[in-house]
């Protein structure tokens, strides 16, 4: 049997998936401190707060839809989602999460997303 990195064709998609299943060996969320996933497009991005241990999503915010605070994909939406996380976090009286970038760099978007939460008050 294959594995899932061998069966994409794209050699820059197979290289994220590959850094997405190392990294979702050891991050596992909690209900005490629950896993930060970021998803993103080109259009747009997607963050859950997941408890892994119930397996459920306690809360997501989008940059999309009706209830969006912000639309696109670039850094100053992430700005805006990060804010929005941590304003959230914090009324759920939730200090510290877990980060799961979902395979991606840590640059640019996924760096903006990150240090935003953080300036909330939210450890990582």
């Amino acid at each position: 049997m294959r594995k899932p990195q061998e069966r994409i064709q794209n050699a820059s998609l197979a290289r994220r998936v590959r850094r997405k299943l190392v990294i979702r060996k050891s991050v596992i969320g909690s209900a005490e401190r629950p896993r930060l996933c970021l998803n993103k497009s080109n259009t747009n991005l997607f963050v859950q707060v997941i408890d892994d241990a119930s397996a459920r999503t306690l809360f997501a915010v989008k940059t999309f839809g009706k209830n969006a605070p912000v639309t696109g994909s670039n850094k100053e939406a992430a700005i805006v989602l990060g804010k929005e996380i941590g304003k959230e976090l914090n009324s759920r009286k939730i200090s510290t999460v877990v980060f799961d970038r979902n395979g991606y760099k840590y640059t640019g978007v996924v760096a903006a997303l990150a240090n935003a939460v953080r300036e909330t008050g939210i450890k990582f």
